[in-house]
């Protein structure tokens, strides 16, 4: 029994923790959205609080599955996270080959991505101030490289950055490779972790449901065998 407590609590702590991040990730988006003006015309691409809505949404249908499910041992509930959850660790797994077999398709929709962003630079705020954070640690020259233009690649690599967003944030993941790769396995790790927890949960109360499934049909049995005695029946041995 003390196994069973451990499982279901520990995938219950799990699954609130991750319930109050998106909690925060919500509340985070919904006053970007407020702070906004009205006019804006928002798109799921390029706009950082509709992203923040969406992924704190759904991750905290998530988490609201397996709490509720772990702690009123629901296998119904229980089921749906495992599967959503087991849902998207595939996915995960199948946007990195994805990514690693078509890096040039990739890195084409991503610079489009980036140039939607800058076109819609005085639109938004919050991308606005994004990319003005980017910039900050990333430009040299807070003037946009102006004045740069006419000088070698050379000579204005000392006061710009003359190399584009997604090269250097290429350049920066295969410099901190066994960082990021630690980051992504420790991701995946714990959502391993925690379907395994649920499926160890499903099991046990399937289990148990079994025993009393049988302790049940076992009392009726004898019940029932109890019935065909009649009532003046002598039990005593002759």
């Amino acid at each position: 029994m003390r196994g069973y407590r451990g499982i279901k609590y520990t995938l219950f702590i799990f699954c609130y923790f991750f319930w109050v991040v998106s909690a925060v990730l919500i509340a985070v988006g919904i006053y970007a959205k407020i702070a906004k003006e009205k006019d804006v015309v928002d798109t799921l691409a390029v706009d950082p609080a509709l992203v923040l809505i969406v992924v704190g949404s759904l991750m905290s249908l998530i988490t609201f599955l397996g709490c509720f499910g772990a702690l009123r041992n629901a296998t119904c509930l229980l089921k749906m996270f495992l599967a959503i959850l087991a849902a998207v660790f595939l996915l995960q797994i199948a946007a990195g080959v994805v990514g690693y077999v078509f890096t040039d398709m990739v890195m084409d929709r991503t610079e489009k991505l980036m140039m939607k962003a800058i076109v819609r630079y005085r639109e938004d705020r919050d991308l606005e101030n994004a990319i003005d954070f980017i910039q900050k640690k990333t430009v040299l020259n807070t003037m946009c490289g102006y004045g740069t233009q006419q000088m070698e690649e050379r000579s204005a690599g000392q006061s710009i950055f003359t190399v584009g967003c997604v090269e250097k944030i290429i350049w920066w993941a295969k410099s901190n490779l066994w960082l990021v790769a630690g980051l992504t396995a420790g991701l995946l790790l714990l959502e391993v972790c925690m379907m395994s927890l649920a499926g160890a949960q499903i099991s046990w109360i399937k289990k148990v449901q079994q025993r009393q499934k049988e302790t049940e049909a076992q009392s009726r049995s004898e019940k029932k065998e109890r019935l065909w005695f009649p009532a003046f029946a002598d039990f005593n041995d002759e």
